[in-house]
């Protein structure tokens, strides 16, 4: 079994706090109440440690931030300044802040997309964020993984384990050798994914135009023993 640990409790000097540690996180991705809600239900159920990545405000976000088990971060959106479109944010700072302003005072952050540049990671910085989980070393890579910081004095926290990246490369579902295999185990869910149990593009592709409508999501919930919750159930075994 391996202790459940939040981003934000990283320190790079003290490996007792990385070591051995699921570090559970997830990008809320401007979920629905109720596609949010049955991934808050599964986690605190488990009564495990976890970052939630927030992209809007919601009650449920409220809620998140009243378990003292719970860490809530930032997940910033720059898609829109990749492409050209500066109808939502006209600067990456304007999107910071924006994000700042539902989460106040926090301490991590994953951007969406997982977007980043020297200019974003000082901006960052600036506003007293201390931890980025920004970057990827798969766990099928076989590498060591350990936090380090950045130039811009950030502690970097790669994640090795995603719902979504079981679509396109093989993962290993066996958690604790994971945790024991690559040293810094950090894993990335999404509730849309948890909530369909997506195991493949395809549940993905059909619930898109639905999914401001949970009671039709429902019935797209695939039943695969390899979907994302299944994974999620999975690792919180490992966690508990």
């Amino acid at each position: 079994m391996s202790k459940s640990s939040c981003i934000s409790e990283i320190v790079i000097e003290d490996p007792s706090t990385w070591l051995d540690r699921i570090f559970l996180t997830f990008d809320i991705d401007w979920a629905h109440d109720a596609v949010l809600s049955h991934t808050v239900d599964i986690v605190e159920a488990a009564g495990v440690r976890a970052t939630w990545f927030v992209t809007h405000r919601s009650p449920v976000v409220d809620r998140i931030r009243s378990n003292p088990a719970f860490e809530l971060g930032i997940h910033p959106n720059f898609n829109p300044l990749l492409t050209g479109d500066l109808t939502r944010a006209p600067h990456c700072d304007a999107e910071i802040d924006a994000m700042l302003d539902i989460v106040p005072g926090c301490r991590s952050v994953r951007s969406h997309s997982v977007a980043q540049s020297g200019p974003i990671m000082r901006a960052f910085a600036d506003r007293g964020l201390t931890h980025d989980t920004n970057d990827n070393i798969p766990e099928s890579a076989g590498m060591r993984i350990r936090p380090w910081r950045s130039s811009s004095g950030m502690v970097k926290a790669p994640y090795c384990w995603a719902d979504e990246h079981a679509w396109s490369r093989p993962q290993s579902l066996d958690f604790q050798d994971i945790v024991d295999r690559v040293g810094l185990a950090v894993f990335d869910f999404h509730p849309i994914h948890v909530f369909l149990n997506t195991e493949e593009p395809a549940t993905y592709g059909a619930a898109r135009p639905h999914l401001r409508e949970p009671e039709r999501l429902l019935d797209l919930r695939s039943p695969s023993l390899l979907g994302a919750r299944a994974a999620l159930e999975r690792l919180l075994e490992t966690a508990t």
